[in-house]
C-alpha cells in the first residue's frame, strides 16, 4: 500500500458519514444511488473522495445547482 493511498470506508462508516443506517446505504447501492462502492471479497468498500463528491453533488442540488 502506498503512503498516499486513502483508507477505504466500509458501509457502516459511509452510513455514519450520512447519519443513516447501513441498510439504507446498501439500499442506495442496490438502486444505483449514492457513492459508488466496490466489492472486495465479501465486503463493499468506498473511496472517501467519491463519498465526498456525492455529498458535494447533494449540496449543489439543494442550492439549485449553484456552487
Amino acid at each position: 500500500m502506498h503512503d498516499d493511498h486513502q483508507r477505504l470506508l466500509t458501509t457502516a462508516e459511509v452510513a455514519t458519514w450520512y447519519r443513516t443506517s447501513a441498510s439504507t446505504v446498501r439500499y442506495w447501492r442496490s438502486i444505483g444511488y449514492g457513492p459508488p462502492g466496490r466489492k472486495v471479497g465479501r465486503r463493499v468498500l468506498y473511496d472517501p473522495a467519491e463519498v465526498d463528491a456525492f455529498w458535494q453533488s447533494l449540496r449543489s442540488a439543494s442550492r439549485g445547482g449553484a456552487s
